[in-house]
């Protein structure tokens, strides 16, 4: 179905599920870094450890955190002006910049292929990825498993087309999948893991050979052009933090379970999963996201190419 500029850009301002009139915007004089982050990745982590805020104490910054269901509303908080800074898969920010966010990528993390994957009840019929013909599959739209669903229904021999798309967010596709109203959910961690452990879905297929998964640290032009310093305490926080859970994912999670609010067994198969190892975006990188763009642009699922070198900031992370 092709999507016309309007009703794209209709389409990712519904996707926001979070209230926007609750976050105050930061006023020229406020020297403030908004965050928006998620259950997933490494940011709900540096939340939870508490480590930023003085760092940024030290340069006379503050910070606050909203946290979003997701990416595609992470992202049109940003768009909105609402957040200076956050964190998603590789999808979103393709939706975004195809919509005209002033977003720009800032950093990246290595690739986590295992942290997403479709999900079927544990004693569903389905036993492959070509079985999901005809079959009602829910996913956040616009997000990174959107990419992995299309990817893995090109290997089994199916397209796009061929299952009938259910778009929920997280919380929304957990209780459609526990009620069987769908068929799979497509689904990162930690809601991924969740599933696993409380309900024992099965995993049909992960993102291992098929796609990458990243994780992106994106910002705002303004945050980039302006607030290089506070950027550069950003990205140390988060490296320390890599650091730290990549050391002993068992203690991390024991640690950082109560404050994230993840039980403990889910946060450490999910941190398990997750990669380590904050950089900037090499040219390879930024190569794969415009492989996703151009994919996502051959199935009018954005209305207009975009190039993700134009949005990509040099310098160091």
């Amino acid at each position: 179905m092709k999507i016309t500029r309007r009703a794209f850009t209709a389409m990712v301002a519904g996707a926001i599920a979070t209230p926007l009139t609750h976050v105050r915007l930061a006023r020229a004089a406020d020297k403030v870094v908004r965050i928006g982050y998620q259950k997933y990745g490494t940011l709900v982590l540096l939340k939870g450890k508490g480590t930023l805020e003085k760092k940024l104490e030290s340069i006379d910054y503050k910070v606050e955190w909203t946290e979003f269901p997701g990416g595609p509303q992470l992202l049109e908080a940003l768009n909105a002006g609402a957040v200076d800074f956050g964190s998603t898969g590789e999808t979103p920010p393709i939706f975004a910049q195809a919509a005209n966010a002033p977003l720009v990528y800032i950093a990246h993390e290595p690739p986590a292929p295992r942290g997403e994957a479709i999900l079927v009840p544990k004693d569903s019929p389905i036993k492959s990825v070509a079985d999901l013909k005809g079959k009602k599959v829910a996913f956040n739209k616009g997000s990174n498993v959107h990419y992995l669903l299309v990817k893995a229904l090109e290997e089994a021999g199916l397209s796009y087309e061929d299952v009938e798309p259910s778009f929920l967010a997280p919380a929304d596709g957990r209780a459609a999948f526990e009620k069987g109203a769908v068929d799979a959910w497509v689904i990162w961690d930690p809601f991924q893991a969740a599933a696993e452990v409380a309900i024992e879905a099965r995993e049909l297929r992960n993102g291992e050979g098929i796609v990458p998964n990243h994780q992106f640290y994106l910002g705002t032009r303004a945050l980039v052009d302006g607030h290089a310093q506070a950027i550069d305490v950003l990205i140390d926080a988060i490296s320390e933090i890599d650091e730290w859970t990549k050391s002993d994912t068992t203690a991390a999670a024991a640690e950082l379970s109560p404050s994230v609010g993840i039980p403990e067994p889910v946060l450490v198969k999910a941190l398990e999963r997750q990669s380590y190892g904050v950089k900037n975006l090499d040219d390879s990188v930024v190569a794969q996201q415009q492989d996703i763009a151009d994919t996502f642009f051959k199935l009018k699922l954005i209305p207009k190419k975009v190039t993700i070198s134009d949005v990509v900031r040099k310098g160091k992370a």
